[in-house]
């Protein structure tokens, strides 16, 4: 076995080993792939190496990340992350992941990493270690690692039509693409960081606005959620795993409203309204990523579908 530079000319063969390990669980694409381990800025090329055998096939991989945009949103620049980590089945148990894994941390350490996260970077696949994989978890433990948090997806079928919001102090639509920079000081006053700059890179990449809803009050923003599906700018990540549905799906998330407006029920109102919304795009199955607030969404007919355990490691 020898490990050799990250290298996307070698993305045909990535993907097909995501696939033979991980398909039946988390289906990968090709686009999806270059997206999130290739054209983000973000990945740490001398963290990220791929594993040939003998014959120079590939036979595992691991991507790393660290904050290295050059953006005005303030992000944290002492974590690093593992986006991935993966070795063919048939070649475990001969130290292939540990030496994976030594690699990638030494480089995100010696580029000022602080706290090593697994999963949960800027365009991530995961927002932890899926729970189907307790074995990886474990694995990762005598490494360091502990599990500060599980998180959630939730799915909904929606097998009744769910009404837009009516007789509410704010109003709901679809964001205008006039509305942008009103909308971008709203998450710069409101939701300062990652949110933020997700939505400063849904408008680098040609967004117009249809993804999101946004709740006013008196004409001024106090709320937003996004909803996603197969005709947004970039492949969102709570529909990633559309491959495993024959419908098209969308998604639900994040969503957020200002503090001083909350408690007064916009938020469950936002997320109607962009339930309604999809549900005009002929959208009935949506999924919404990466949240705790598993009694919140419950009350809109979402279940959990699959959990996450989010590791860290602090240096």
């Amino acid at each position: 076995m020898k490990l050799i530079p990250w290298n996307r000319e070698r993305v045909d063969e990535l993907v097909s080993l995501w696939n033979k390990e991980l398909s039946i669980d988390f289906p990968m694409r090709k686009e999806l792939f270059i997206q999130n381990s290739f054209a983000d800025v973000n990945v740490l090329e001398q963290g990220s190496f791929i594993a040939e055998d003998s014959n120079g096939k590939v036979i595992g991989f691991v991507v790393s990340k660290m904050w290295q945009e050059n953006t005005p949103v303030v992000m944290d620049s002492k974590r690093g992350w593992i986006q991935v980590l993966l070795v063919d089945s048939e070649h475990r148990g001969i130290g292939i992941g540990t030496s994976l894994l030594k690699h990638a941390e030494a480089a995100l350490i010696e580029n000022g990493a602080e706290v090593l996260q697994l999963a949960g970077e800027p365009f991530h696949y995961f927002s932890g270690i899926p729970d189907e994989y307790s074995e990886v978890q474990r694995w990762f433990e005598k490494f360091g690692y502990y599990n500060k948090i599980n998180t959630f997806d939730l799915i909904n079928h929606m097998s009744k039509k769910y009404p837009f919001p009516e007789n509410s102090s704010a109003s709901f639509a679809v964001l205008s693409i006039k509305e942008k920079e009103d909308f971008l000081s709203f998450l710069k006053r409101c939701f300062p960081g990652r949110w933020e700059y997700e939505a400063i890179k849904y408008f680098e990449m040609g967004g117009t606005g249809r993804e999101f809803v946004v709740a006013k009050k008196n004409g001024n923003i106090i709320g937003f959620c996004r909803m996603n599906d197969a005709l947004s700018p970039s492949i969102a990540q709570n529909v990633y795993w559309s491959p495993l549905f024959e419908q098209e799906i969308g998604g639900i998330g994040p969503l957020g409203i200002d503090p001083k407006e909350q408690k007064q029920g916009y938020g469950l109102e936002v997320v109607e309204a962009a339930m309604a919304y999809l549900q005009g795009r002929d959208i009935n199955t949506i999924i919404i990523d990466w949240t705790i607030l598993v009694e919140f969404y419950e009350k809109l007919d979402f279940k959990p579908w699959k959990k996450y355990g989010i590791y860290l490691k602090e240096l």
